[in-house]
């Protein structure tokens, strides 16, 4: 795998962000968890709790692969922590999914139905709330894929509010964000052959101890 890895980092490392985004949205999210597991990232990039809001719950095809806006939420009742001085929402890029981290103590929503429509405006392929949000039919009806812990009749005002934006996430260990690439593509892929023979072999009816033990080797 290492001397296929050395022969893809300078293809994978030259592409843009749109090409990594596309060969990266080939793969489930397990597939990418997986191959993050064995590079040692804490939890695999799995963020708990997270469910898909819109366009609908039974929608299981929906997948967002893009630069992440994050946006930072404070309570409302946090006077020190810096002030914006545009909504939000006005300043998403194209192409961008908004990343909205919220107080784990409010119980009010942090997205609603027109921030919704404006990101939409502006290009923004989806949002995903460590938090909650309100406006469910709008959403759907807009088609604009959310996610989000839950769910509130409440709105943003006058419990949180939004201090920052572009706040550091990270995703890949510190520093070897070029260099983690490449080796989930390598992972993810070897992953997915590897899965493919133990069904095979398993559908043909030779047990699932004997299929992992002959592909996976445990």
């Amino acid at each position: 795998m290492n001397r296929t890895l050395t022969r893809l980092k300078p293809l994978l490392n030259s592409m843009s962000s749109t090409s990594r985004d596309s060969l990266l949205k080939a793969f489930s999210t397990c597939e990418i968890s997986d191959a993050l597991i064995k590079l040692k990232v804490p939890h695999g990039g799995h963020i708990p709790d997270i469910h898909i809001v819109s366009p609908a719950t039974s929608n299981s095809e929906i997948r967002i692969c893009s630069p992440a806006y994050t946006v930072k939420m404070v309570l409302a009742s946090d006077v020190t922590a810096p002030k914006l001085s545009s909504h939000f929402v006005d300043t998403a890029p194209a192409g961008s999914v908004v990343v909205v981290d919220a107080p784990s103590e409010a119980k009010s929503a942090v997205w609603g139905g027109l921030m919704t429509a404006g990101a939409q405006a502006r290009g923004a392929t989806g949002v995903i709330i460590s938090g909650r949000c309100r406006d469910l039919s709008e959403h759907r009806a807009l088609g604009f894929p959310v996610f989000s812990r839950g769910h509130s009749t409440l709105g943003q005002s006058p419990f949180t509010r939004p201090s920052a934006v572009n706040v550091p996430l990270t995703i890949f260990p510190q520093g070897s964000g070029a260099d983690t690439f490449p080796a989930v593509i390598e992972l993810a892929t070897k992953g997915r052959e590897i899965d493919a023979q133990c069904m095979e072999d398993i559908k043909a009816g030779k047990g699932i101890q004997n299929s992992f033990k002959l592909h996976r080797g445990k």
